[in-house]
């Protein structure tokens, strides 16, 4: 697509969305409430350098810069321009939630098949993990991720996908959490908001009674695939296939998270260095892919 065209499709959603509610959020109790460089004008650069593929700030404060100067010609310096970015850091989830609208506005339907996971956003990794104090002072600890075998400093995003047919999963919920929290603990604070159909995750999520509850109370069926017992040192066949089964459910979304990764390099944010740097990163990476799909449907 045209990257000029894109740009555009990008401002009228940032302007169309955050004027009004989204606005008073972080409106300015000073003089300069209405600076030249507008927030829209900020978003929608931020956007826009994620959808080219520009990682970092500074890259895409650069690119900017050198390629569209006449269509942003109060563009601050970087500095200036990461400041505005972080200080606009509440916005970034809403408008995770008005991509979706333009993918799919309906929202969580029943009896439909959910899959929840979560994956690290690592500010640090390795022999770096314990050492490392970015951020520390609200979510951020020290997590493992088993899928690379390796420590990290960081955080859980964890969501809750509808699974369509030949596409990616649709994200439904989304939230973060510290790096060391168990997955069903994080899982247990949106299952009030879920009823009816299928929730499909890996073991993290098996819990016998709870699994009860849901099926009684929610008319929601957890399915995840079966622990050893312990002391069990094998499955036997028909617990293999069935978690094979399950494994193979869950499996789009995987696809969805790498495929997020390869959008916006959500994955490594070792660039980040405070708490809204981190919301910025992370909510504002969701909002570019979950606009990518929208525009590119």
């Amino acid at each position: 697509m045209d990257a000029q065209y894109t740009l555009v499709r990008i401002y009228l959603f940032v302007c169309r969305h955050y004027r009004g509610r989204l606005a008073a959020t972080v409106q300015r109790q000073s003089n300069n409430d209405q600076p030249d460089f507008t927030d829209e004008e900020v978003l929608t650069i931020y956007l826009f350098g994620l959808a080219k593929k520009r990682e970092t700030i500074s890259e895409i404060h650069e690119y900017a810069e050198d390629h569209f100067s006449e269509w942003f010609p109060d563009l601050p310096s970087y500095q200036s321009y990461n400041r505005r970015l972080n200080r606009l850091n509440a916005v970034f989830s809403p408008l995770v939630e008005k991509a979706l609208e333009e993918i799919d506005g309906e929202g969580f339907r029943k009896n439909m098949l959910r899959i929840v996971d979560s994956m690290p956003i690592m500010l640090a990794k390795g022999s770096r993990a314990s050492q490392a104090t970015v951020a520390s002072k609200r979510i951020v600890d020290v997590g493992y991720c088993s899928s690379k075998d390796t420590f990290y400093h960081g955080v859980k995003l964890h969501v809750v996908a509808e699974r369509r047919s030949d596409q990616l999963p649709l994200l439904r919920r989304a939230g973060l959490t510290p790096g060391s929290e168990n997955d069903l603990r994080a899982l247990r604070r949106v299952l009030p908001e879920i009823e009816s159909g299928v929730l499909c995750g890996d073991k993290a999520y098996c819990d016998g009674p709870l699994k009860e509850q849901l099926a009684e109370t929610q008319n929601l069926d957890l399915l995840t695939p079966v622990k050893k017992e312990k002391g069990q040192r094998t499955l036997s066949a028909a617990d293999k296939l069935y978690s094979e089964a399950i494994g193979r459910m869950r499996q789009p979304i995987e696809s969805l998270f790498n495929w997020i990764d390869e959008k916006t390099g959500i994955q490594q944010a070792s660039k980040v260095r405070s708490y809204q740097g981190l919301l910025v990163h992370v909510f504002g990476r969701l909002a570019a892919a979950m606009l990518i799909l929208a525009l590119n449907p």
